[in-house]
């Protein structure tokens, strides 16, 4: 992953834009990393990647929960007791 200061990425933001294109570019300001560029398809990519695995992550979690006998009547019981 190349590194540019913020500097340099203000004074050549056309050519960020190409590098970012090709790969994430990270910016750093008073040497520490601050922000990352990137192009739209690889954050298109990280964020669908996101999507699905927090999905898989909620089936588990659900698959879990049924095995231990928790349904929507349950839920239902204990949303009604809270009242």
């Amino acid at each position: 992953m190349l590194t540019v200061t913020a500097s340099d990425a203000k004074q050549g933001f056309a050519h960020l834009i190409d590098l970012a294109n090709r790969e994430p570019v990270v910016i750093q300001r008073q040497k520490r990393d601050v922000a990352v560029v990137m192009s739209m398809t690889e954050y298109e990519r990280l964020t669908q990647l996101n999507v699905r695995e927090f999905q898989r992550f909620c089936d588990r979690i659900g698959a879990r929960a049924e095995q231990a006998g928790m349904n929507d009547a349950v839920l239902a019981d204990l949303l009604e007791s809270d009242d």
